[in-house]
């Protein structure tokens, strides 16, 4: 996954953020992919609702045009 720097990530507008609380950032394909995995990954652990992790899907696949 490419790496974002702390004023990198701070530079993103909120709409670039899959969750409210500028969590799980989605600005290009990689970390869409990434918030993917990491999402169904807490989903399971129960630390993401059912509502959060569709949410991250979503944002998530229209980031990496697959809505």
């Amino acid at each position: 996954m490419s790496r974002l720097t702390t004023a990198e990530r701070e530079a993103l507008p909120d709409s670039a953020f899959a969750l409210p609380g500028r969590r799980y950032p989605i600005p290009d394909d990689a970390h869409a992919r990434d918030a993917l995995a990491r999402a169904s990954e807490f989903h399971h652990r129960g630390e993401l609702t059912d509502d959060e992790y569709a949410t991250v899907v979503r944002r998530a696949k229209a980031v990496l045009g697959e809505d």
